[in-house]
């Protein structure tokens, strides 16, 4: 799904992404329900596609890529104030296997 606003990457995602910047108290329209935004939400910064409780995972691509750290509500800016990536770098991933080899 794709709109001026944002674009779903994978059906199965619980978010959307910002393809233009979304300014505190405007409102947008995300499946049919109109939203105000609460936040400014930058280009490239995800949107919650649907409710998503404290603990439950981020899906974007079609997989995990984080846990939400409390409850985030249809419409919200999803990152890392109300999430925890699962997102490891590869250079820590490198010395970890390093140490153990």
């Amino acid at each position: 799904m794709i709109n001026k606003h944002f674009v779903l990457l994978n059906k199965e995602d619980n978010v959307f992404v910002c393809c233009r910047e979304l300014l505190a108290g405007n409102s947008i329209t995300l499946e049919g329900v109109t939203v105000t935004m609460t936040a400014d939400i930058t280009v490239g910064h995800k949107l919650s596609r649907t409710q998503i409780a404290a603990g439950d995972k981020i899906l974007k691509y079609g997989v995990s890529i984080g846990s939400a750290t409390q409850d985030i509500a249809f419409g919200e800016h999803v990152h890392l104030h109300n999430m925890k990536s699962d997102y490891i770098a590869s250079h820590t991933r490198q010395s970890k296997v390093g140490k153990n080899s």
